[in-house]
């Protein structure tokens, strides 16, 4: 076996190609028509943005944008790098800035995470390389976002071929280059070798190749028989294994700005029947059900904590000092008892991800009296079910798109868009007056209200922060960041 994994993974690594493996399907390559972490990782690869956020020290740095300056408080202003071409050869210009804003920043155009463009009204180019960027309300946290999931395409092309197109043949000015896909199962990147001064860095690896894997046991007998390089997002439990054969594979644990959480139906929009989930009692006995910190310990482990908020705790505005459930199973039983369900209640119970996750947090509700009808679904069918309102109770994450400000999170969720499941009005009140003020301070104290309130009425069960766990052969070497994204420029062969 150390033979073939040994030959297998030297084999690629002198074809210069990196073998890697998503667990979870990629709906769609555009950037704008997914909001997975798959997604991210491509969109990185692929595309550049205006601006970049070094994940080491934190520091805004140009990247199709030189420089930027605000006009006014909804007027941001960019210089564009000159001499930047897309994969197909076309030129970048301000046109390109403009009709990727003006299609993205438009709701009936349908990009599927609305929260990292809707912010914006409108793009308008002053010369060739000069844009102006104008947001609908003063938003602050507009270099962040433009740092993160705002990417770029050309105009002309994406005009022609739309979403689908370009999610079947993406063209961008990343430092990779796609040149197969097999739609959710297979893709194949190139290193772009006319990549631009960016700081993202030049790609070493001249090919990666990404294939579908959704069980991780696969994955890792991919990788002992070498026919894979590298595996992310592996079990604690089977990365503790790998770990042991250090001498054959190297196993790395980072935080991450991942959030799991319960979603429950406090609206009111599932067709349950009674709906016991518009009570605030029966949301808060479901805090109490919990034992986040036995999760954590004997499940996620590495670097994860336990987590009582409805965003990250680095991120900007994400006040710590709110209500905080305590595991406290009877609490939950006299809760649900005071609520009118002494015998507790039925319920459909989702997951997308983390089975093993899932499955303990049911094994908590019943035992409190929620019987739970678990199902596990794909990401995008869980994602549309929640959109409708059709999902009761589901266990879900967010990893913000790696954003380091609370609006990518709670405002995300909290502000009446068709993933708001708590639908609440003062909350949307606080949330409008963070997201536009320039006021740091009061920035900081409307998300403090706004998630304060949140807990005290158990819209959530926040439960945990998550970590990764990368596991590759010794051959490839990495460093992961916190941002829970892989940087494909940043990897080299030993």
């Amino acid at each position: 076996m150390s033979l073939i994994a040994s030959g297998g993974a030297y084999a690629d690594k002198a074809a210069d190609t990196l073998r890697i493996a998503f667990t979870k399907e990629l709906e769609n390559v555009d950037s704008y028509f997914n909001s997975s972490r798959e997604g991210v990782v491509m969109q990185r690869a692929v595309w550049d943005g205006l601006i970049y956020l070094d994940p080491i020290t934190n520091e805004y740095k140009g990247n199709l944008a030189t420089s930027w300056a605000w006009v006014d408080d909804k007027t941001l202003e960019l210089k564009l790098r000159e001499g930047v071409t897309f994969h197909n050869g076309d030129a970048f210009t301000a046109d390109d800035v403009v009709a990727t804003v003006n299609f993205v920043a438009k709701e009936e155009n349908g990009a599927k995470t609305q929260r990292n463009v809707n912010w914006m009204e409108s793009a308008e180019k002053v010369d060739d390389f000069t844009v102006r960027i104008r947001t609908k309300d003063v938003f602050p946290a507009a270099i962040e976002f433009l740092a993160g999931p705002v990417s770029i395409y050309p105009a002309k092309y994406y005009a022609e071929v739309g979403p689908s197109g370009m999610g079947l043949k993406p063209v961008g000015t990343g430092p990779y280059k796609v040149v197969e896909v097999v739609p959710g199962q297979h893709f194949v990147l190139e290193r772009n070798e006319n990549y631009h001064d960016s700081p993202k860095g030049q790609p070493a690896i001249a090919k990666v190749d990404i294939r579908t894997i959704p069980d991780v046991n696969t994955q890792l007998a991919e990788l002992f028989s070498g026919t894979l390089d590298m595996i992310w997002q592996v079990p604690a439990d089977q990365a503790e294994k790998m770990a042991a054969m250090a001498d054959r594979f190297t196993v790395t644990n980072e935080l991450t700005m991942r959030v799991g959480y319960l979603d429950m139906d406090a609206a009111g929009r599932s067709k349950m029947d009674p709906n016991p989930f518009t009570d605030v009692k029966v949301r808060q006995a479901i805090n109490h059900a919990i034992d986040r910190k036995a999760l954590v310990d004997n499940l996620l482990k590495g670097k994860s904590k336990v987590v009582s908020t409805a965003c990250y705790p680095s991120q900007f505005g994400c006040v710590q000092d709110v209500t905080s459930y305590d595991y406290d199973p009877e609490k939950a039983k006299a809760l649900l008892a005071e609520a009118g369900y002494p015998d507790g209640f039925s319920t459909e119970f989702y997951a997308y991800r983390d089975r093993d996750y899932a499955e303990a947090i049911a094994s908590y509700l019943n035992a409190v009296g929620i019987k739970t009808d678990f199902r596990m679904l794909e990401y995008s069918a869980l994602r549309e079910l929640n959109m409708k309102g059709e999902a009761p109770l589901s266990f879900q994450t967010w990893g913000s798109y790696s954003i380091n400000d609370a609006s990518a999170m709670v405002s995300q969720f909290f502000k009446h868009g068709s993933l708001d499941s708590a639908q609440d009005d003062q909350v949307l009140e606080w949330l409008n007056v963070a997201d536009s003020s320039t006021d740091p301070d009061k920035r900081v104290e409307y998300y403090g209200k706004a998630l304060k309130r949140i807990a005290d009425e158990a819209f959530w069960a926040p439960m945990f922060s998550y970590n990764t766990n990368y596991v590759s052969t010794k051959e490839v070497e990495y460093t992961p960041t916190a941002d829970e994204v892989l940087r494909f420029t940043t990897m080299t062969w030993n």
